[in-house]
């Protein structure tokens, strides 16, 4: 149970549902009354996912923050069944009414389109190729993916058009998708980033409950690697006073398994990321609450998250300032002090719309 006697969702990072920051009214359930009935709470602990159809008329989004790289990102989901209580992206399902716990890890938006929007949007003449993020909100390689395999068409579209991407994931089904990413390769327009954030399957299985292990995401460098794709390892979130003393183990297992590079993210909670993660430390790790929260702040100038640009994504102050120190040094001693090569354009093709139109000239 919750702190307020809700019961909580079986294999879920979140067990609240903030208050949307968008929607004026909110609801909670009222459970005195069936408070002696077990079975009925119980139904409640179930929680199973959604797949809702999202007609977006477009796949590719923009971006304009200086914290990341690229300009472009694919997104072929909504909101991501991995769950993990930490998730940056729980806020975004705010925009569509809903809230960033439970519904944000239970209700999914598929946009069935995605690889057909994604080739029209390559087939524009305006279009001038340069690097294309896949998850750069939502993992592309969540659960749905099994199913829709909407990714996968997505790569297809881009290895016909030999246009330069890059996937950021935390579970192994990508490997799945080897064959497609082995060929993008050949003309160095593909690489991938593997997020680890530790090497506890048990502190896994509790805060990313519906991903994979991390010696599953480290099989899958290691099979990247083999077939001549460039693997990042992104030791992200670094979660000061739980996960930070385990970067130097992750480190040297990522670089055992084949990576060529990583880089690290610190921990931060914007929005309603905040109370679904502090309910969830609450709840898994009491014992730690206190330090964690202490020294998440003592990263963020006193609060839990840093909205400037420049400094959010690695922090301030002197935790953070240590994290950083050991990642250089343990990133150094391994090898992965460097970046990958860029990727290349050159041999892009644009492709025919889906509508068939071919061009005059």
């Amino acid at each position: 149970m919750t702190e307020d006697n809700q019961p909580v969702a079986k294999g879920r990072g979140a067990a609240i549902r903030p208050q949307n920051r968008f929607v004026s009214t909110h609801s909670e359930p009222d459970l005195e009354q069936v408070g002696e009935d077990r079975e009925y709470l119980e139904s409640l602990r179930s929680q199973p996912t959604q797949y809702l159809d999202d007609n977006s008329k477009s796949i590719v989004s923009t971006n304009d923050s200086r914290d990341v790289f690229f300009r472009f990102s694919v997104n072929p989901y909504r909101g991501c069944a991995h769950g993990c209580s930490y998730c940056y992206a729980r806020p975004t399902h705010e925009y569509l009414g809903l809230d960033a716990g439970l519904d944000f890890e239970t209700k999914i938006f598929v946009k069935h389109r995605a690889p057909t929007l994604f080739q029209d949007w390559l087939a524009r003449e305006s279009w001038q190729p340069e690097y294309i993020a896949f998850s750069g909100v939502t993992d592309c390689y969540q659960p749905a993916e099994k199913e829709y395999k909407l990714t996968r068409g997505c790569l297809e579209v881009a290895l016909d058009a030999r246009q330069p991407i890059g996937v950021i994931t935390k579970n192994a089904l990508i490997a799945r998708d080897i064959d497609l990413l082995a060929r993008m390769s050949r003309f160095n327009a593909v690489s991938v980033a593997i997020s680890i954030t530790t090497l506890d399957s048990n502190l896994a299985a509790a805060m990313e409950p519906r991903t994979s292990t991390p010696h599953a995401r480290l099989r899958t460098i290691r099979e990247l690697t083999e077939a001549g794709i460039p693997v990042t390892a992104m030791v992200a979130p670094i979660v000061p006073g739980l996960t930070d003393s385990e970067v130097p183990a992750i480190l040297e297992s990522v670089a055992t398994a084949g990576a060529k590079s990583a880089s690290y993210i610190v921990l931060r909670l914007p929005w309603n990321v905040r109370p679904v993660f502090l309910e969830w430390l609450e709840r898994t790790q009491p014992s730690r609450k206190q330090l964690v929260e202490s020294r998440i702040r003592s990263t963020r100038n006193g609060a839990l998250n840093a909205p400037d640009f420049g400094g959010r994504m690695r922090g301030e102050g002197e935790i953070a300032d240590q994290i950083c120190q050991t990642f250089r040094l343990f990133a150094r001693k391994h090898g992965l002090d460097t970046e990958l090569e860029p990727l290349s354009t050159e041999h892009f093709r644009r492709p025919t719309p889906s509508s068939g139109q071919l061009r005059l000239f």
